[in-house]
């Protein structure tokens, strides 16, 4: 196995933990939350429950966001609220 293909070590793992900035994480942590809320609200796949802890993770998140962040994110939370209205309302086929 070469040099750039091994595994990294602990020391390599936390240095480059240092090096990540929080609200790059919160930025990620959201597009997280909203993908894995769409994908709950998909008729082959939905979990209204876990789409509702989905929407309810992001909602809480939306105030930690930097500010060029939080407009965009509170329009997909809207959105997600409207599709899980949508899905809640839809009969079971």
């Amino acid at each position: 196995m070469s040099e750039s293909q091994a595994e990294p070590t602990a020391e390599q793992l936390v240095e480059e933990l240092r090096k990540v900035k929080v609200t790059d994480m919160l930025v990620h942590t959201s597009s997280m939350f909203a993908s894995l809320a769409y994908g709950k609200l998909a008729p082959e796949t939905r979990d209204l429950g876990d789409a509702r802890l989905a929407i309810d993770a992001l909602r809480a998140l939306v105030p930690l966001l930097p500010e060029t962040e939080r407009k965009d994110v509170q329009q997909v939370v809207t959105n997600l609220q409207l599709a899980y209205a949508d899905a809640a309302a839809a009969k079971p086929e």
